[in-house]
């Protein structure tokens, strides 16, 4: 075409693309490029020339000027809406950031270092309580002590054995007790006290420490009181034993007989130790690390007055002033003063007066004879042994005067006179055991037997045959319980029992009915053999040679008992037999087993006794015996064969110390 002018080529590729433009400036704005793109692929803004318009309506258009035509607005291939005030990072070619210029400002660096700060002190702070939380671990808290004693920083094992060392030796110091200016030594084993180690370190903090715990074992101190272990029932022996030597209970008024000449005993006031007082002392004593402690004695007040006694007297001479007379159908029979003397006595009944007590039963015993027929007296049923075999004796009712009656008229005569010729009456008296209680109960065969020896013609001999003798053909009954305490009662002086030797509480004492122990050991052994449930017994403190080992029985009314239960289908009947050195005690009834055996284990932890002399003079010597552990099992044998065994029982004796006594005796 001729008219056409020349096409130029633009040198720009975007030079013919339009930009947009803000309505204030004629300088291009580029808006929505992608992370990464700068506004530098268009060139430096400053030095950009402005385009002259394109449109229909611009000079030199295509309406008559011959210019292109408007080209479209760029594609926007990336649309993404960027904060208004976020500057896009500068990218430099092929795509590579800009590194920043050396001349631009840092950002602040506050800004920075107060994050890191926080950081380190918090490092800092888990380092203070990890590294020394990781050197206590596994050990007791530093700073522990037991009464005195630093444990800490050490394992359980060292600890331990520090305890035993330092704080055993303190509280193995003696206790002396002071009870009414007497003075008496107790000893941590006589009173059952123990350190007891394991629940004392139980108590301190171990393990991987709390932050609370590693400041306190840095900066801080824990104190622990040591645990002891008490064997109260061993601790109460034990004050039972200083009390038997100390106690003197309040006398009541009496009047007895020397002949025919009454004799008065005036009441007196005593004391008593407070027993629940010095096991508490004793033990807070031990505690402390020994020392001595001032026991507590209360008073005892006795209920009778001497105003009672004086008129018991005169009561006591009018009824041996003459005979009595007892009268039965045309019969009679005298009562001498000197047999009335010697079973009457006045003694206190508790509202403070003295009244008479005859024992009507034994004046029967010597004179019924002469009202009654011995043919005619009632009898009871019975075993005797004959040729080595029980043999029934019939029980047999009879024709007798009524002792309770004849008792009853003869201390209404003694407390207020009258008449002294006194009617019995004779009646039917039905035996105190019938024949049908005993017979069928399978009483044929020895079933269990025991024999203990003894030194001759001692005090306590007396004792041992009074209670075998009271024992002798007592029937036990198939479920019932025999108890030694129950059946022998209270040993007092009245009903023959005298005063010798017997260990309570760890100490050698006196007292009525002393030996008592050895006769309980005999029946126990007895029945141990026979296969009978053990109910209740007590080992002794002591062992004594003369007893098995494991195998002994303390006995004290009321406090200690021996009691065995029947657990057969048939009675037991008990048998007694004693000499000038031994006593037997032997239980008749069906065998239930072949073999009963004890089974005993090897003696351990000996402990050695103490040797101590004493001057007092009530003093008894003792021979030293040290102490140890032994257990016994009881096993059952039937056809050939082991059909069952007891639990295990295991006895720990106690040193029992050599006493010499020094008193110069006259």
């Amino acid at each position: 075409m001729r008219n056409a002018g020349p096409i130029e080529s633009p040198t720009d590729p975007f030079a013919s693309v339009p930009l947009p433009t803000s309505a204030v400036s004629r300088k291009p704005r580029i808006e929505g490029l992608p992370p990464g793109v700068s506004r530098d692929i268009f060139g430096p803004p400053e030095r950009q020339e402005p385009r002259p318009a394109q449109g229909p309506s611009a000079p030199g258009g295509p309406a008559g000027n011959g210019a292109l035509p408007p080209v479209a607005p760029p594609a926007q291939p990336w649309p993404m809406a960027a904060e208004k005030d976020q500057k896009a990072q500068p990218v430099a070619a092929f795509g590579m950031p800009e590194r920043p210029s050396p001349f631009e400002p840092e950002p602040p660096r506050r800004g920075r270092l107060l994050p890191s700060l926080v950081v380190l002190v918090l490092v800092l702070a888990a380092l203070a309580y990890v590294v020394p939380a990781v050197l206590m671990s596994g050990s007791v808290l530093r700073g522990t002590h037991v009464s005195g004693v630093d444990i800490g920083g050490l394992t359980v094992t060292q600890a331990a054995d520090k305890l035993r060392t330092e704080l055993g030796a303190k509280l193995a110091k003696p206790v002396i007790a002071d009870i009414g200016g007497k003075k008496d030594t107790i000893q941590p084993d006589e009173a059952g006290l123990e350190l007891d180690v394991v629940a004392t370190i139980g108590q301190a903090p171990s393990g991987f420490p709390s932050p609370e715990e590693v400041w306190r074992g840095l900066v801080g101190r824990t104190d622990l009181q040591p645990k002891i272990t008490v064997d109260s029932s061993q601790l109460t022996r034990t004050v039972e034993g200083l009390a038997e030597s100390i106690d003197k209970p309040a006398v009541e008024g009496r009047v007895t007989f020397t002949g025919l000449q009454p004799r008065a005993r005036q009441p007196e006031d005593g004391v008593l130790l407070d027993r629940d007082d010095a096991v508490s002392r004793v033990s807070e004593a031990f505690l402390n690390g020994g020392g001595t402690v001032v026991l507590t004695l209360r008073p005892a007040k006795p209920a009778t007055t001497p105003e009672a006694v004086t008129a018991a007297v005169a009561k006591a001479k009018a009824a041996v002033a003459a005979p009595l007379t007892l009268t039965l159908d045309g019969k009679q029979v005298q009562v001498p003063p000197a047999m009335i003397a010697a079973n009457l006595t006045f003694n206190a009944d508790g509202d403070g007066s003295l009244v008479p007590q005859f024992d009507a039963e034994k004046v029967l015993a010597s004179v019924e004879g002469n009202l009654v027929d011995a043919a005619q007296q009632p009898r009871d049923a019975s075993y005797q042994i004959v040729d080595g075999k029980p043999v029934l004796v019939p029980a047999r009712a009879g024709r007798g005067v009524n002792d309770k009656l004849l008792a009853r008229d003869a201390e209404k005569v003694f407390a207020e006179g009258g008449a002294r010729a006194i009617p019995v009456r004779l009646g039917t008296v039905a035996p105190t055991v019938e024949t049908t209680q005993i017979q069928g109960l399978g009483i044929k065969e020895l079933v269990g037997e025991f024999t203990t020896t003894f030194d001759c013609c001692q005090p306590r001999v007396k004792n041992i045959q009074l209670m075998a003798q009271k024992v002798d053909g007592y029937l036990v009954k198939p479920g019932d319980t025999f108890s030694v305490n129950d059946v022998l009662g209270e040993r007092t002086v009245e009903d023959g029992y005298v005063e010798a030797g017997q260990i309570v509480g760890g100490r050698m004492v006196n007292i009525v009915g002393g030996g008592g122990s050895q006769f309980a050991t005999t029946m126990y052994n007895a029945a141990f053999f026979g296969g009978f449930d053990d109910v209740e017994h007590q080992p002794m403190d002591y062992y004594a040679p003369r007893y098995p080992a494991g195998r002994d029985v303390a006995l004290l009314h009321p406090d200690l008992d021996l009691k065995w239960r029947n657990d057969s289908e048939h009675g037991v009947l008990i048998k007694t037999a004693s000499t000038a050195t031994s006593v037997t005690v032997s239980l008749w009834s069906t065998k239930r087993y072949d073999k009963v055996e004890a089974v005993e284990s090897e003696r351990r932890d000996f402990t050695p006794f103490r040797r101590e002399s004493s001057s007092a003079a009530d003093c008894l010597p003792t021979v030293g015996e040290q102490g140890f552990t032994i257990d016994v099992t009881r096993v059952f044998h039937q056809d050939g064969k082991v059909v069952k065994k007891d639990k295990k029982l295991t006895t720990k004796y106690r040193p029992q110390t050599q006493t010499t006594c020094t008193a110069v005796t006259r």
